[in-house]
């Protein structure tokens, strides 16, 4: 590693406590779905601060915001989040469920650590780029409502990252290791029907029930089940059954869907084959059907050529120290779940053998931040579903996990929120932060690395360019 980016990626370690600290004032001030705006104005207070140039309501989202340094090109993001989830209240450090605030929110997914370790390398990247005085812009987008609400969906919709050369993102997680692997596309969208009410038992045949209605597309939905792609999902929630008089023909009720497929196109397809089940269900029961469309998310495109120059930072730079006290703290969170080995045993699965035997020996281990995974070759879709997805498509991005919390540790849950203040964590969110700054850095200096990145992405769109899953006019409901 060359002296002047050696010298950029120890100003990580000296911000550390700064960046400690800032991570621990979001977990204690938990805020969901586009609601972050402690979050916000802490990041944006520290950027400011830092010499960032801040821009405030991206997409005209209050919680989005951006802070860039430098002049010229290549334009190089790096993705932050720091939305928390509901119901996941949770005191730090006790190995037992104990909220907060009972019914509270609480950093079940690690946005707290993800968005400050992303400012952590931007702040690298900066003094790197003071330092050298060579083009680059580095460019830190906090992203709002990752959790439920596609906040980059809508910013890549409105054009926020079309100035990109490539992008670079994290997440916290169990593991060190290059995230190879795309995700599941996906489309929410509510359907509520309108009746007539009337007496159930003195004139029924007066009223036409959205309820009804709400069932029979429940049940044309679960014979549709059968006539769509294996790997795709079909969710539902009933979020509003009319009232609670049976004696009533209930005149409204509501049920939402979630659509996920490998792809977005069979996202699509499948949405509208939900959408002519609503159809049909407001036909038979003589209601109408009012369809609102919530959100949607692309699936990730992955790229190589980003993903090897973040596995070869992964390896170069060193990892974190541990001492006793942190593994011991990470096996009190283990002992908590479920069974053991499974994160580990399923990812060697996808490195060459010779790999995998060497890393075998940590299988059941309490905390697996002690090894760095080898690159994989998983570009299969995880089951779950991502807002990142939507910057794959717009410019090449790649993106690393970190091993922030114990062995297995299940998503969403208690557990990871309890974790959320240990030096585990601000540990392996500094890594994190190196890892990515290491990373863009070296982009800085391999024009042909992000021109090949380029070339895979258009590739991999078919040649053809992003198209958002998002309808022009679509606000985020939460915002209007």
């Amino acid at each position: 590693m060359d002296k002047m980016k050696e010298s950029a990626l120890e100003t990580v370690d000296h911000s550390a406590w700064e960046l400690n600290e800032l991570s621990d004032r979001i977990w204690e001030a938990p805020e969901t779905c586009y609601t972050e705006y402690t979050a916000a104005r802490l990041q944006k207070v520290f950027l400011q601060e830092h010499g960032f140039t801040v821009e405030s309501s991206l997409g005209d989202i209050p919680t989005a915001f951006s802070g860039s340094f430098g002049s010229g090109r290549p334009f190089i993001g790096i993705l932050g989040e720091f939305d928390a989830l509901s119901g996941l209240s949770q005191e730090a450090g006790v190995t037992e469920q104990r909220p907060v605030e009972s019914g509270g929110n609480g950093h079940g997914c690690g946005h707290h650590l993800l968005g400050t370790a992303s400012i952590g390398a931007a702040l690298a990247v900066k003094q790197y780029l003071e330092a050298s005085g060579q083009s680059g812009t580095v460019i830190y987008y906090g992203c709002p409502a990752e959790e439920g609400g596609a906040g980059k969906g809508f910013l890549a919709r409105d054009g926020i990252f079309d100035e990109l050369d490539c992008a670079i993102t994290w997440h916290p997680g169990d593991l060190n290791r290059t995230a190879t692997t795309s995700s599941l596309a996906n489309i929410v969208a509510r359907y509520r029907f309108h009746g007539k009410a009337a007496h159930a038992a003195g004139a029924p045949h007066l009223g036409r029930s959205a309820l009804d209605a709400v069932t029979l597309m429940n049940v044309g939905a679960q014979f549709l089940r059968e006539h769509i792609v294996q790997e795709a999902r079909l969710h539902y929630a009933v979020t509003d059954t009319g009232g609670v008089s049976p004696n009533v023909v209930q005149a409204d009720a509501e049920v939402l869907y979630m659509m996920r497929a490998p792809q977005i196109d069979q996202c699509r397809e499948i949405f509208e084959r939900v959408h002519d089940i609503a159809r049909g269900a407001a036909l038979m029961t003589g209601t109408e059907m009012e369809e609102i469309f919530v959100k949607a998310t692309s699936n990730i495109v992955p790229n190589i050529a980003i993903e090897e120059v973040l596995q070869k930072n992964l390896e170069e730079i060193p990892l974190p120290e541990f001492t006793e006290d942190d593994l011991d703290f990470a096996a009190s969170f283990a002992d908590t779940v479920s069974p053991k080995g499974g994160s580990l045993k399923k990812a060697l699965k996808y490195v060459k053998p010779e790999q995998a035997m060497k890393l075998e020996k940590h299988i059941g281990e309490p905390y697996y931040g002690t090894f760095v995974l080898p690159m994989s070759s998983n570009e299969e879709a995880s089951p779950g579903s991502s807002d990142v997805g939507d910057v794959s498509w717009v410019t090449p991005t790649a993106q690393i996990n970190t091993a922030t919390w114990a062995a297995e540790t299940p998503g969403h849950s208690w557990q990871i929120v309890a974790q959320g203040k240990g030096d585990i964590a601000h540990k392996a969110q500094l890594f994190a932060a190196k890892v990515m700054a290491g990373a863009v850095i070296d982009l800085l200096n391999q024009p042909e690395v992000i021109e090949k990145a380029k070339e895979e992405l258009d590739y991999r769109r078919g040649h053809q360019p992003f198209v958002s899953p998002i309808p022009k006019g679509v606000r985020p409901s939460t915002l209007k």
